[in-house]
């Protein structure tokens, strides 16, 4: 082997050695850009983690919040359940003790009213004859206008006492 090829040799070897260190740097300049590449995208996960740990912090924040605004209005519609019907059991009673006595009172006045209208019947009864009886030993010959006055007279009581019945029916009421 002489020296120019020798030399041939080596420059080939140069050459090849020169496009290989080419190409390995291009690879490098190409995996310097992906790498970067990535990072910047490791960052944005990163920062969108962090945007969603801090939703799912203040969403559980909310959670809380409106768990204890919850159990607040639980509370507050069972004390005020609680305290309509105690009102509620209160106007029934007080409904109850009212409607017992005023039945008590109706019936006391009914047998008030009854008393009273009978005694009003037994003095019109009694008033009766008597008027009746003098009027006949004074004048027989009145005797017709009598009767007609005297069934006047009934018919007035009639109505007095269909009155009195209209009175009593009023007060069972």
């Amino acid at each position: 082997m002489t020296n120019a090829e020798t030399i041939a040799k080596l420059n080939e070897a140069l050459e090849k050695l020169i496009v290989a260190y080419e190409q390995l740097q291009n690879s490098y300049d190409q995996l310097q850009d992906e790498h970067n590449t990535l990072e910047n995208e490791n960052e944005k996960l990163n920062s969108e983690n962090n945007k969603l740990k801090d939703k799912i912090s203040a969403l559980e924040a909310e959670t809380r919040n409106l768990e204890d605004n919850l159990n607040n209005l639980q509370d507050s519609s069972e004390k005020d359940s609680s305290n309509i019907n105690s009102m509620l059991s209160k106007i029934e009673g007080l409904l109850s003790k009212k409607a017992h006595p005023e039945k008590h009172n109706y019936d006391e006045d009914t047998s008030k009213a009854r008393e009273t209208i009978q005694e009003v019947i037994v003095d019109k009864k009694t008033d009766s004859p008597s008027i009746n009886t003098t009027n006949s030993s004074e004048n027989d010959g009145k005797d017709d206008n009598k009767e007609s006055s005297s069934n006047n007279g009934s018919s007035s009581e009639k109505i007095d006492l269909n009155r009195m019945a209209s009175l009593l029916n009023g007060f069972n009421n």
